[in-house]
Order: structure tokens, then sequence, then C-alpha cells
């Protein structure tokens, strides 16, 4: 791997953290923290950190030994065990982040025979600095619509009591029960909370087989996140939730296309003449759908009964790279461009889930690629989303399929982009079409 050696004179490096077997982290004197990119190893400075957002959550890779800069030395090295105490196995530990920030680097780790694919997580760079964690991120959206110290359990629980006395026979309300309080989805506790956006999960099926996907893994050794819905509410299941959440939210949003779903345009057919039952009583609210974008002539139907915006998860918007992560299924990659100029062409909002990882988003043949996309389709907002795969498996499927440069580094990207495209917005969130036009 390559690495840069910071310049000691202007950079104040973070202290390195590593886990024992107990998972009890701990710093390592006379060692700093280090991030990766694909084959770049970078140590963490405080200039180019954060203090670790709140809600975000720190893990240890098992199996794994961590790789750290020797402050005495100068050199990167890869540890088996505690320098300060022989035969002692230490791990690496990464930071999970809160929604709204975009990792920058990479918890930097070496594999090893034992090395099994890591969880359905992201797993940004850490350190510390005097008194508190520091995270290698970007915070590209501040809206606190998923601060899990604004959605109390107790509230919560208080929010799905009343929503089981209005609508008790509604299985998409139970459903979304679930999702709150066994899973802790924010999205389902905002719904119950009345607040911002609400989810309307409906398809059991899914075209694509993500190699990420959060709601079904069949023969890949990684556990999903969460249970897929089991069955499709009906439009009136739909509506009933969907307007209990308009009619009590200012600015709401409503949205098809959930982690705990497949892809919502293989329920078209239900979702079709429930956003016109929706419009029919009411043409307040965002009706929003999360898709991967591969039926366009589904969506040109739902356009025409209300849709209002669309956000279309991609991986890469070269196509070699987005087969080898969504693996789709009796669509193509040219369906997907079909969906967005249709949306563009319509007047709707668009939005691309960019599910980005640094050492293969940031390289230079990925940049290139989206700045051209771009170019073509003016959409209107990128949503940058941590990729939730091992990043070492992921930077070798990306590999398999296309060449990649040292990358320039996620801050560099996002700059470029801005520089470029000074009109597109940046977030994690679906807006309400009453901020469709700020800018």
């Amino acid at each position: 791997m390559a690495s840069e050696k910071p310049d000691k004179a202007k950079e104040v490096l973070l202290t390195a953290l590593v886990a024992n077997r107990n998972g009890e982290i701990f710093e390592l004197d006379g060692y700093a923290a280090v991030g990766m990119a694909g084959t770049l190893l970078t140590p963490l400075s405080v200039a180019h950190t954060r203090n670790l957002p709140h809600g975000s959550e720190l893990m240890y890779l098992p199996d794994r030994n961590p790789v750290l800069l020797n402050i005495n030395t100068g050199d990167i090295e890869t540890l088996t065990e505690n320098p300060y105490e022989p035969g002692e196995a230490i791990f690496p530990v990464a930071a999970f982040n809160s929604p709204g920030y975009v990792i920058t680097r990479i918890s930097a780790f070496g594999e090893t025979k034992k090395s099994q694919t890591l969880p359905l997580f992201s797993y940004g760079a850490v350190g510390w600095h005097k008194k508190g964690f520091r995270s290698a991120v970007v915070l590209v959206d501040p809206e606190p619509r998923q601060d899990l110290r604004r959605m109390p359990r107790e509230e919560v629980i208080a929010g799905v009591d009343r929503m089981r006395q209005q609508m008790p026979g509604n299985r998409l309300r139970a459903h979304l029960d679930k999702c709150a309080l066994t899973y802790g989805c924010p999205a389902g506790k905002n719904f119950f909370l009345g607040r911002y956006e609400a989810p309307l999960p409906t398809s059991k099926q899914c075209n694509a087989r993500c190699l990420g996907c959060l709601s079904l893994q069949q023969n890949s050794g990684i556990h999903h996140s969460q249970d897929r819905i089991t069955f499709t509410p009906s439009p009136e299941e739909i509506t009933e939730v969907a307007l209990a959440h308009i009619k009590r939210v200012e600015k709401s949003v409503v949205s098809f296309g959930q982690g705990c779903e497949g892809d919502p345009l293989l329920a078209a057919h239900v979702i079709e003449p429930a956003i016109r039952q929706i419009r029919k009583q009411t043409s307040s609210g965002t009706i929003n759908m999360n898709t991967n974008g591969s039926l366009p002539f589904k969506l040109r139907q739902l356009f025409d009964a209300g849709l209002d915006s669309i956000r279309i998860s991609m991986n890469s918007v070269r196509k070699d790279c987005y087969d080898a992560y969504f693996r789709p299924q009796g669509y193509g990659f040219t369906d997907v461009l079909a969906s967005i100029e249709l949306a563009l062409s319509q007047e709707k909002f668009v939005a691309i889930n960019y599910l980005n990882c640094p050492g293969f988003s940031d390289t230079p043949q990925e940049a290139e690629a989206l700045i051209s996309f771009l170019t073509k389709f003016p959409i209107h907002m990128i949503q940058w989303r941590n990729l939730n795969f091992d990043p070492v498996r992921y930077w070798k499927q990306m590999d398999a399929v296309a060449s990649h440069d040292e990358p320039m580094g996620m801050e560099a990207l996002l700059q470029q982009v801005r520089e470029q495209f000074p009109d597109l917005k940046f977030g994690y969130f679906n807006p309400p079409k009453e901020k469709f036009d700020e800018t």
C-alpha cells in the first residue's frame, strides 16, 4: 500500500485507538490513527477530522490487525499484538457515523486468514485527541431529522399507542411499529413522533441483488440488518398512513422505498391508486419514491398519478461498476438513465442516492464519470450516503470490473463537484417540495 507521511511540524495527529478481545477500546500511546482509501494510507490529523458526531457508534473489527503510524519511527505498521503487552491481541476500531456525515477515510486494517466479510455498516476512520474521539468525516446535511436525541423512546411508544388506536387494523402501521420499536428505524420513529418524513414500505420483491442489501441476503455469509416486509399493503392502508402523516406535519414527506423492502416499482399496482387517493384528499405533503429506477414505464404512471420526487440509488455512474454492486435482474443500466431522463422531462425533483466509499468514489475515473453524468443529466440533488459494506471486499469487486488510480480524497471530490455545479444540492435527506427551489 502507498502511504502519506505527515509533516510533523504542521499536522497535529490523532492518537490511535485499538480494542482487546473483550471489545474494550483504549488509546495506544506512541501511535497515531491511520485512515485508508483503497491502497492509500494517511495518518489522521486534527485538521482533517471533526469531533465524533453525536449518535455515532464505535466498533472493533475482529480477525483483523490495526494499521497505525509509529510516531517514533515515522513508519506505518501493521500490529499483530499490543506492543506494550506482548501476547495481547489488539484489533482495529472504526466509527459508524451518524446520518448527514460523509466518511473521508476508512479505518485502516489488514486482513488475516480468519477474516470474514464484515457486517453491513460503514467503517470510518477514528482516533483520539485530548479528551474526545474524532472522526474522518465531512458534514453534508445539518438537518437533525435523524438526531437520536430528539427521539425519546417513551415518546415513540406513546406515538405508537396513538396510531394503534387511530388505525388498529392497518397492517402497514403494524409493520412500522416493529421498524420503530424493534429495529430502531429513525424513519419509523419520525412517523410516530409526527415529524419530517414518514416511510411507506410496500414491496416484498426486488429486481436487484445488491451486495449490501439490508433486508435480504442469500448465501452471502452476511446477516441482513432487518426483515423485509412480508406482505403488500393495500392502496387503502397506504393512503391511511400517508394521510395521517401529511395532515399533522407541516412540510411533510412520505416515501416509498425503504431499507425494509425490495424496490417499490414492483409494487406500482398498489402505489399508483394509493397516490391517486391521497391526492384526491389533499395537495399538501410531498410524495417521494426511493427506487433503483429500473422500470421507467411504471415510473411514468406514478408521475401521472401525482408522485412529486424520486431518489435513485447508484453506487457508480459507470455501468460495469453499477452492475457489479446492484447485480440487476431483468433491467439494465440504460433503464436507470431513462428513468432519470423521464423524471427531468416531467419536471420532477430528482436526487441520486450516491453510495460512496473512499478509495473508490474518489478515484479519478469515478470523479470524471460523475462530472460527465451531472453534465448530461442536470439532477437537483446528490444525497451522499456512506456505503454499508465491507470496504476491502468492495474495492476488490470494483477493481475486478474497472481500473482505478490513486484517490483524490472525498473532500476534493466534494469540492470539485460543488465548484462545477454550484446549483446542485448536497444533502442526505429527501426534502419537502417547499424546499425544492432552495439553493
